[in-house]
């Protein structure tokens, strides 16, 4: 019974890509600003490979998996776009980003379809546009519209003015709205709670644009195989191609989901991302909480790895950067780490800096013997297969 884990530290980067200059992010180095954090400590990474990666350094003794540093060929540093490239679909456009808010052709159709007027329309911190906004919102009832450098529409609303069934509504009005040229990759329910300066909730969800070709999810599932996800990949595919999704409101229950699946008989893949690494941490500059969060996660990596049956693949990689470290809140253009583990995988075989992140797409489809079709990268399983 074959099963794939993919498992997505959602930003954590490992230095910035050879065009990262193009993007802002020259120098920015995820994985370098939280390791010097005395709250980092990850002694499971460090076994399957992570240090001995291209440019990562500070390695010791063999590594128990297989490991690359993916360069980005899509034009973009997005969740949707670095999700989309793993699965096999290569972006040569950015999708559209609004530095100066939205236009008032889509702002009106928005406040005439949801009865509402808006609040802010323009790039901004999550938490500080509720701490900016909130008040008002709560008097008037209007929605706080912004977005940041990223392709995103997000709505947040106090969960006590409008509930989350209410917001999710709105969510669908805008998505519908934001098609074609003005195709944001996603738009976000952004609820929030309490008295000022304001929580954000576990009620976050995200209404994503459809892949617009097959990826690896799409094949799998065509030649029978499952396709499960865990976390907010249903969201960042709207369910292209999956056989069953699973939300999350934290990353440990992300890891509690994907553990429990792993003692699961099911045959096909696993796909996880776990997004407090960028979500709560990342953008909000937090390096001793990032470096503590994969701290983390690293004990919950020990479990699974001890859960992983004899032709189990465990793929662990990331889908961008964002580094804590740096003045920006936003995502970093930077390389990300490939580490590949199991029983039948050859401990130790350095694969090198790659130009694609859709290897990891072509991998997965070549140990299920799935034919790739127009999906992008090249398969590394024969120089890992043992």
């Amino acid at each position: 019974m074959k099963r794939v884990f993919i498992v997505v530290l959602d930003s954590m980067g490992i230095g910035h890509a050879p065009d990262a200059a193009s993007f802002g992010d020259e120098g920015s180095d995820t994985l370098a600003s939280i390791r010097k954090d005395p709250h980092f400590n990850a002694p499971n990474l460090a076994k399957l490979g992570l240090f001995h990666i291209d440019k990562v350094g500070r390695a010791s003794g063999e590594a128990g998996g297989s490991y690359a540093r993916l360069c980005e060929t899509s034009m973009g540093k997005d969740t949707t776009i670095g999700h989309w490239e793993i699965a096999g679909i290569i972006s040569p456009k950015p999708l559209p980003t609004y530095p100066d808010g939205f236009p008032k052709d889509v702002i009106d159709e928005f406040v005439k379809e949801t009865g509402r007027e808006i609040l802010c329309n323009k790039p901004y911190s999550g938490t500080e546009v509720i701490k900016d906004y909130g008040e008002e919102h709560i008097k008037t009832g209007k929605l706080i519209v912004y977005t940041s450098a990223d392709s995103v529409f997000q709505i947040a609303a106090h969960e006590d003015v409008i509930s989350v069934h209410e917001l999710y509504r709105y969510c669908e009005i805008a998505r519908r709205i934001l098609n074609g040229e003005h195709g944001v990759g996603r738009v976000i329910a952004r609820p929030f709670t309490g008295e000022y300066p304001f929580t954000r909730t576990a009620n976050r969800h995200d209404f994503s644009i459809t892949p617009p070709t097959d990826t690896m999810l799409n094949l799998l599932m065509k030649a029978g195989y499952e396709t499960i996800s865990v976390g907010k990949i249903y969201d960042i595919f709207n369910g292209s191609g999956l056989s069953e999704s699973n939300r999350t409101v934290s990353n440990m229950d992300g890891m509690d989901k994907t553990i429990a699946f792993a003692d699961r008989d099911f045959e096909g893949l696993c796909f996880v991302n776990l997004v407090e690494f960028d979500s709560v941490y990342g953008h909000r500059n937090n390096v001793p909480g990032y470096a503590a969060a994969v701290s983390e996660f690293d004990v919950r990596l020990g479990e699974l790895l001890n859960r992983l049956r004899d032709d189990d693949i465990l793929i662990i990689t990331a889908d961008h950067g964002c580094d804590p470290a740096t003045p920006s809140t936003d995502h970093s253009r930077e390389c990300i780490p490939m580490l590949i583990y199991g029983k039948h995988v050859k401990p130790g075989v350095n694969l090198g800096t790659r130009a694609t992140f859709a290897d990891i797409g072509a991998t997965v489809l070549d140990i299920f013997g799935v034919n790739k079709e127009r999906t992008a990268g090249t398969s590394f399983w024969n120089e890992v297969k043992q």
